[in-house]
């Protein structure tokens, strides 16, 4: 009960969130550590990428290595850590239509709020390396199809549906087209992946109706923009999906190194230790452990 109870009121937030109409600031996670920090920093929402959780979970590039049970059991920690809605990427669903709809289904019982689903080929890449290929628009088209039937199946749970396209590659015509029939197929939000100019994602915007996401890749294919410049765009949401890898990446090389030259020129490159604790959780265990503390035997006099 308490599975479904939760799977249901994430995408309730999720839905709500949405409805406000502010542009949603979305930092990308990749575990349970980084979920809490950006929900501790105050963001309202986060999702957990495919690309850095393929990195971190596996060590590997995100080319469609990473398996649906990686992703469903890295996605029910990073859930059960947080209260904020947390969007998964859910590739290309993991086989044919039949087992995207189990795909969609285990998303929700796992706790997430939405579940992304693109039109490439498999195994996919990242949206903005070379190489990637996509599926012809009457399979994308039933990709998502079939992942509204199955959240219209689920009883007890909900889930969005974040339909994604990267025809980008083959014209941005036909990436229009696809986002708008998209929507009209019956998903929630779409994403209109590595637009390569300002001009681009305002004619996305114009284009197709309901929530849209603009993917704030840094040094990627797509203009970096300001929220407030994405949010008169008409853009719902603002991701970022390696902001929080790259920089975590770049502080550990950094820490490496200068343990390597010396052993102590780190220490001003790290947390206290007290604030290691506080991050990860400890008060509140502490807090936990008093609350249940059974007596000890009385001293002998």
């Amino acid at each position: 009960f308490f599975s479904i109870y939760c799977t249901t009121m994430n995408a309730a937030r999720l839905r709500a969130l949405l409805k406000c109409g502010d542009i949603l600031v979305m930092p990308c996670c990749y575990d349970a550590l980084s979920a809490k920090l950006i929900q501790s920093a105050g963001f309202p929402l986060t999702f957990m990428s495919g690309f850095s959780t393929s990195a971190a979970l596996l060590g590997l590039p995100d080319t469609g290595q990473a398996s649906y049970t990686d992703f469903v059991q890295v996605g029910r920690n990073i859930c059960s850590v947080v209260k904020i809605p947390v969007i998964g990427d859910g590739d290309t669903g993991f086989g044919n239509t039949i087992s995207l709809k189990r795909t969609v289904k285990g998303y929700a019982a796992a706790g997430f709020a939405a579940i992304m689903l693109e039109d490439q080929v498999s195994p996919k890449r990242c949206g903005h390396v070379a190489g990637k290929q996509i599926v012809g628009r009457e399979e994308a088209a039933a990709r998502i199809r079939a992942a509204v039937d199955a959240r219209n199946e689920l009883e007890d749970s909900d889930i969005l549906i974040l339909a994604r396209t990267d025809a980008r590659i083959e014209s941005f015509d036909e990436a229009i087209a696809r986002c708008q029939m998209f929507a009209d197929l019956g998903a929630d939000i779409t994403f209109l992946e590595a637009p390569e100019s300002e001009a681009e994602m305002e004619r996305y915007c114009q284009l197709v109706p309901g929530y849209k996401l603009a993917n704030m890749l840094e040094h990627g294919k797509t203009p970096i923009l300001d929220h407030k410049r994405l949010q008169e765009m008409g853009y719902s949401i603002a991701a970022y999906p390696l902001t929080l890898l790259s920089a975590s990446i770049k502080a550990q090389l950094d820490v490496l190194q200068s343990i390597k030259e010396g052993g102590t020129g780190h220490l001003d490159k790290i947390l206290p230790f007290e604030e290691v604790k506080r991050h990860v959780g400890f008060p509140e265990y502490f807090e936990e452990e008093k609350r249940y503390a059974v007596p000890g035997p009385p001293k002998a006099s």
